[in-house]
C-alpha cells in the first residue's frame, strides 16, 4: 500500500514538473514574441524616431548657441531577447512580457554622445523642458561614477507617441556621455565576459585606472575649450 502511495505521489511531482516546465516555455515564447512581433516593437520605434528627432533638434539649438555640435553621434536600439532573459534571471524575475515591461528600463534605448561634459548636462536639461518627454528617474554615474568606473549620464524618459488615435507614454532610457566615457564602456564591455579567475581583480583594478584617467582627459579638455571660448 505504501509503495503505491509512493509511485502515486512521484507521478504527481513529475505531472507537475512537465507542467511547470511547459509553462516556463511558454511564457518564453510569448515573451519572445511580444518583444519581436508585437506593437511594442512598432511603439519602440515611434518613441525612439521621437528621441532621436528631439536630440536633433537639441543639438541645432546648441550648434546656434555656441558655434559648435554638441552631440557627435546618435545610436537607438530595441533591447534583444536573450539579453532581456538574462537580465530577468539576474534580477530573479520570471521571463513574463509585463514584469519585463515594469521592471526594466532599457528595453528601448538611445545613447548620444556628446563633445564635452558640460553638454551632456545642456543637452539633459534641454530634454527635461520637452512637453512631450518626462524624465522618471535620473541616474549620474558621472558625478558618482560605479565601482567598476563606469560614467555615463542615465535618464529614465517616458515619450509621449500617437498610437491607435491616442497618445501613449512609452518608457525609454536615454544615455548621455562623452566619446571617452564611450570608448572606456565599450571595451569595458568586451572583456567583462573574458576576464576571470585570479587576475580578475587586477584586471578590475587596471580598468578602474584606465576609467580614471579617462574623466581627467575629458576634464582636461573641457578647461581647454572654455579658455578659447575666453579668447
Amino acid at each position: 500500500m505504501n509503495s503505491y502511495i509512493t509511485v502515486r505521489d512521484d507521478r504527481r511531482f513529475i505531472y507537475r514538473r512537465i507542467g511547470d516546465e511547459k509553462q516556463k516555455v511558454k511564457k518564453q515564447e510569448q515573451l519572445k514574441k511580444m518583444l519581436t512581433h508585437s506593437e511594442f516593437t512598432l511603439k519602440g520605434n515611434c518613441a525612439i524616431s521621437l528621441l532621436l528627432t528631439k536630440l536633433d533638434i537639441i543639438n541645432t539649438i546648441l550648434m546656434m548657441e555656441n558655434g559648435r555640435s554638441a552631440i557627435q553621434q546618435k545610436t537607438a536600439r530595441l533591447k534583444e531577447y536573450e539579453s532581456v532573459c538574462k537580465k530577468l534571471e539576474k534580477k530573479g524575475l520570471d521571463l513574463d512580457f509585463d514584469i519585463a515591461v515594469e521592471k526594466i528600463n532599457d528595453l528601448i534605448g538611445v545613447r548620444a554622445i556628446c563633445a564635452y561634459v558640460d553638454d551632456i548636462y545642456k543637452v539633459a536639461s534641454l530634454i527635461e523642458r520637452q512637453k512631450d518627454i518626462r524624465i522618471i528617474k535620473t541616474k549620474d554615474y558621472i558625478r558618482e561614477p560605479k565601482k567598476s568606473g563606469y560614467q555615463s549620464l542615465h535618464l529614465i524618459l517616458e515619450a509621449a507617441i500617437s498610437f491607435q488615435s491616442e497618445t501613449q507614454w512609452i518608457k525609454i532610457e536615454l544615455q548621455l556621455r562623452t566619446a571617452a566615457m564611450d570608448y572606456w564602456a565599450s571595451l569595458d564591455h568586451q572583456l567583462r565576459y573574458k576576464r576571470g579567475g585570479k587576475e580578475a581583480q587586477l584586471i578590475d583594478e587596471e580598468l578602474q585606472q584606465c576609467a580614471a584617467v579617462i574623466s581627467s582627459l575629458d576634464q582636461k579638455m573641457l578647461k581647454i575649450r572654455k579658455k578659447i571660448d575666453k579668447i
